[in-house]
């Protein structure tokens, strides 16, 4: 079985069936996590709404995402999303930074429409002093941020899931839509109306070894570094539903090593020029998600953590754990999977 039919019969699996009226007045989930603003440490309001989610996950989908299990199976309506803020908002401590996500693109109208996009940001506004959206190259428009900019009185965020610059990795392993070109240059327009751009870049995609993953990540720091004012390198966990869960579950994946993020954190920073360089792993220590032996996990986090926040990389280069040596030998090993 190759790559390419293992996607599709994973995109056509992971479709939810439509949401009643009452799921569709709850979001998905909501926290708050350290982050910062420049050079200031904060606390971030974290929110993801619950909405038609990713336009391309019912096409192909990405190979290591199932948040799609989390959408409505059809688009929200107005109402539903004003529900969804309304109990959100009752939650909020005029934390500096708002995050705000949906399992896809806030800017797709079929999954966020226009009013209703304007009414969530002009929530935050006068509050927050930064409000940070995902969303996919294509719908990254002037016209499309240029009204949420005049809606918030504060710095307007667009993150972008880049994952690789290589075309191949890109397209064959992390299975995206869109070339690494077109990703750079929506982040180069978005830049060009005053908003600030993150990428989000892949550490280990399937097919490629631990060190080829490490490389990936510290050429993709170094390509991208120029078009963004922030790159956040995610480890990838296995999500349900996913090609990598399918993988992982016929032991042909392992989730990246944490000292594979931690020699990409390290290589990483002498290439990224003014850009900030964070990672915040999901489900870091698990089996599942990034991880090492299990007894240097947390303090490797905790490493990895600091770093991102403080931005001095140096002492990342003093960690140490018996596990390395293992470490080590693995980013010879050739990769596990199935034909590409």
């Amino acid at each position: 079985m190759t790559a390419e039919s293992v996607g599709r019969s994973v995109a056509r699996e992971r479709r939810p069936d439509p949401a009643s009226p009452g799921e569709a007045r709850r979001y998905v989930n909501q926290w708050v996590e350290d982050e910062a603003l420049e050079h200031e440490r904060v606390r971030a309001f974290v929110l993801i709404l619950r909405t038609r989610g990713c336009y391309w996950a019912d096409l192909k989908g990405c190979s290591m995402c199932g948040y799609s299990k989390d959408t409505l199976g059809r688009s929200a309506t107005p109402d539903e999303l004003g529900e969804q803020l309304s109990r959100a908002l009752a939650r909020y401590r005029d934390e500096p930074y708002v995050k705000v996500y949906t399992s896809g693109s806030f800017l797709d109208d079929r999954e966020v429409d226009p009013a209703s996009r304007r009414a969530i940001v002009s929530a935050f506004s006068g509050r927050a002093r930064r409000f940070l959206f995902e969303t996919l190259p294509e719908f990254a428009t002037a016209d499309s941020v240029g009204l949420l900019r005049d809606a918030f009185a504060g710095e307007l965020e667009v993150a972008l899931g880049l994952e690789s610059t290589d075309p191949t990795v890109l397209s064959r392993f992390v299975n995206k839509g869109s070339s690494p070109g077109e990703y750079l240059a929506a982040s180069d327009r978005l830049r060009s109306e005053k908003v600030r751009t993150k990428a989000y870049l892949l550490l280990k995609p399937p097919y490629l070894t631990e060190s080829e993953s490490v490389a990936d990540v510290v050429r993709s720091v170094r390509e991208a570094a120029p078009h963004f004012d922030s790159l956040s390198v995610n480890p990838v966990h296995i999500q349900n539903g996913t090609v990598v869960e399918w993988l992982y579950r016929r032991g042909r994946y392992r989730p990246p090593w944490l000292w594979s993020l931690v020699e990409a954190l390290r290589v990483g920073s002498t290439a990224r020029g003014s850009a900030r360089l964070v990672s915040f792993p999901t489900a870091g220590g698990l089996p599942r998600g990034p991880h090492n032996c299990g007894q240097c996990d947390r303090r490797v986090l905790a490493a990895v953590e600091e770093a991102s926040l403080s931005q001095q990389f140096g002492p990342l280069g003093g960690l140490g754990c018996e596990c390395r040596a293992e470490w080590e030998s693995s980013m010879e090993l050739a990769p596990l999977g199935v034909e590409a």
